[in-house]
């Protein structure tokens, strides 16, 4: 599976693609992963990728003219068009079924965004569809495109060691959570391992597994009940110093010009 990554801050992900079970999943050809810097794409003297907002507002709007360019010159290097991605709050919950549903295509392009967030019209001329992956705030949409990366592979033949491991975690099945783990030693600070797991009684066990995650799920489901809040985009990040005091921009570099 091939995923490509449009990013102002491919850095970021250098530590992370070297790392667990996704360094030896692209060790192994299973996973590639190409990183894009959008500013490549820029024009000017100063390479400005983004630019203050029509009508007024705090803040900077990604510019469209360096995202159509590299998307134009990052899809036809691969046979494989690829499915894009904007992480977005108008975009739908990423869910255990919409990454499996991920994991089924070839390549993704994951578009992440800073700042204010992009110009409407990459959304509305590029179409890619919008992902978000939570109500919350980041940054920018690099640490949602490793949240997304990191789900999917999971689902690439040959990536976990144990094929069975999706299948039993949690949200394998829509809601549900995991049952608890035990290893050794059988005592710890006088918490000792459920006797039914030892009992070597492998149906009994499977019973007992089920009956712990349907009451985690029941647990859980009374002490966090479902809310309809308001949902934040990742390339959007809230700034109290940014010049117009609510709202602003991206980060350290709120408020100003993109050089």
């Amino acid at each position: 599976m091939r995923f490509d990554i449009l990013t102002l801050f491919p850095d970021l992900f250098t530590g992370y693609l070297g790392q667990s079970l996704l360094k030896l999943a692209i060790q192994k050809g299973l996973v590639e992963i190409h990183l894009w810097n959008l500013r490549d794409w820029a024009k000017g003297k100063h390479k400005a990728v983004d630019d203050r907002p029509f009508g007024g507002g705090p803040g900077m709007v990604i510019m469209p003219d360096p995202v159509y360019d590299c998307v134009e010159a990052v899809r036809p290097q691969h046979p494989e068009p690829g499915e894009m991605i904007l992480l977005t709050p108008a975009g739908e919950r990423l869910t255990q079924g919409l990454v499996k549903e991920l994991a089924t295509k070839k390549r993704l392009l994951l578009l992440c965004g800073r700042y204010e967030g992009f110009d409407e019209r990459i959304r509305l001329g590029l179409r890619p569809r919008e992902i978000s992956v939570g109500d919350f705030v980041c940054n920018g949409g690099e640490v949602p495109a490793m949240t997304v990366i990191d789900t999917v592979i999971r689902y690439v033949p040959g990536v976990l060691g144990d094929p069975e491991s999706v299948t039993e975690e949690s949200h394998s099945e829509e809601g549900r959570l995991e049952y608890p783990q035990y290893t050794r030693p059988r005592i710890f600070r006088g918490m000792e391992v459920p006797e039914i797991l030892l009992s070597g009684n492998h149906p009994a066990i499977a019973r007992w597994r089920r009956e712990q995650s349907e009451a985690r799920t029941r647990e859980r489901a009374a002490r966090h009940p479902k809310h309809t809040s308001e949902q934040v985009t990742e390339g959007q990040v809230g700034h109290e110093e940014s010049a117009a005091g609510t709202g602003g921009g991206g980060g350290e570099e709120a408020g100003g010009p993109e050089v």
